[in-house]
């Protein structure tokens, strides 16, 4: 089997997709159960039964976001540098704030204490919302471009802020990511337990879908009105990556290029209102298995929705318009695109057949008669 530079590199930008929708699958709902702690569980038992339903597999599910971030910076090595430039304070933020989930989940119960608990509850909602939050508005910062410039020496100069990345459509995208994963988190939950907590987290699902539903609307009209990025000048697909060897232009609408030039693509958006809209109504017909499903189906198309918009673009520069990095001038060399290919081929299936294991040896509900009867060891 044997690919040109375009096409390793058009697999490179599938991978990376991949990888950041199998986090916001697997790693998301963790997120949103986390934030979900303190609003769903009325007593210290019943937040032992939120912790429990995802302590045991939180930290496998990170590997997807380990994994995303190499695969970046092995692909795409110019993107990870101007990514970890630019929302250098924001990614410190994020870094910090799950750090308090390793923490959080095993030293939680190891006193009795209320105040002792609740200050743990409190650590790892703020290792829920801040993520959660952060990811959805590094996306959104992506659609509005990023500020930097190379210089003469393709040294890279960000010329933002960490308040310039705040913009409203960026919190925009950034409050999206939080209801998604909240809804992810309690339609997890509502699969994961019973009772009380079963029937709080199907009317979270109904509100969390809505609202996703309705701010993903509001961001698809909004982005009309901002500035899209496209590439006037020729196409070198398989020439060596050199981000100033192109021309580029900006103006409003047109992150609705590639949807406009292939109509068949409005199915990716469209597939993420049907998944909301399942998720609602098998999660009201208590089928949470199906409505997880559906969830994960809204997640990544609305991931996808972004990635098509952005299309051959990585990092637009709002700057330095002809700067912009694209999977066409922003990747490693081919060998290595080669190389690690062949690795991924291997190692990917490893991690997937890993993790639907864990999920399949962890299924079950947690029950807090569970919790009382293995004090010693749940979390």
């Amino acid at each position: 089997m044997t690919f040109d530079y375009e096409t390793m590199r058009l697999i490179w930008w599938l991978f990376l997709g991949v990888l950041l929708i199998g986090f916001a699958i697997t790693d998301g709902f963790d997120l949103g159960v986390a934030v979900l702690l303190p609003f769903l569980g009325k007593n210290d038992n019943e937040r032992r039964v939120i912790i429990n339903a995802i302590g045991p597999t939180w930290e496998g599910n990170q590997v997807w976001l380990v994994t995303a971030g190499g695969a970046l910076f092995a692909a795409w090595p110019m993107a990870y540098a101007v990514a970890f430039s630019g929302f250098y304070f924001a990614l410190l933020l994020t870094l910090f704030a799950l750090f308090m989930r390793p923490i959080g989940f095993d030293y939680r119960s190891k006193l009795p204490s209320p105040v002792w608990r609740s200050n743990w509850d409190r650590a790892l909602f703020v290792g829920g919302l801040v993520p959660a939050l952060v990811f959805g508005v590094a996306f959104g910062n992506l659609l509005s471009g990023v500020p930097f410039h190379f210089d003469n020496d393709m040294r890279i100069f960000y010329d933002g802020s960490f308040i310039a990345l705040l913009s409203p459509f960026a919190l925009a995208a950034g409050f999206l990511s939080l209801a998604m994963l909240v809804l992810h988190g309690a339609v997890f939950l509502q699969l994961k337990t019973t009772g009380d907590i079963n029937r709080r987290c199907k009317a979270m699902v109904t509100v969390f879908a809505v609202i996703t539903l309705v701010v993903f609307a509001l961001a698809g009209i909004w982005i009309t009105q901002i500035d899209g990025y496209h590439i006037s000048s020729e196409i070198l697909p398989n020439a060596p990556s050199n981000p100033l060897g192109k021309t580029v232009y900006k103006a409003p609408g047109l992150w609705l290029d590639n949807y406009r030039y292939h109509p068949l693509l409005w199915t990716v958006p469209g597939s993420a209102f049907i998944g909301g809209v399942l998720t609602m109504l098998l999660s009201k017909k208590d089928r949470p298995g199906l409505a997880f499903i559906s969830s994960s189906l809204t997640l990544a198309a609305v991931i996808l929705t972004a990635g098509v918009a952005l299309f051959p673009f990585l990092i637009p520069s709002s700057t330095a318009i002809n700067a912009s990095l694209t999977i066409w001038d922003a990747s490693s060399s081919f060998s290595t695109l080669k190389i690690m290919f062949w690795v991924t081929l291997v190692f990917l299936p490893i991690v997937i057949a890993y993790t639907s294991w864990v999920f399949r040896i962890l299924r079950g509900k947690i029950t807090p008669e569970q919790i009382q009867q293995n004090n010693h060891t749940a979390y």
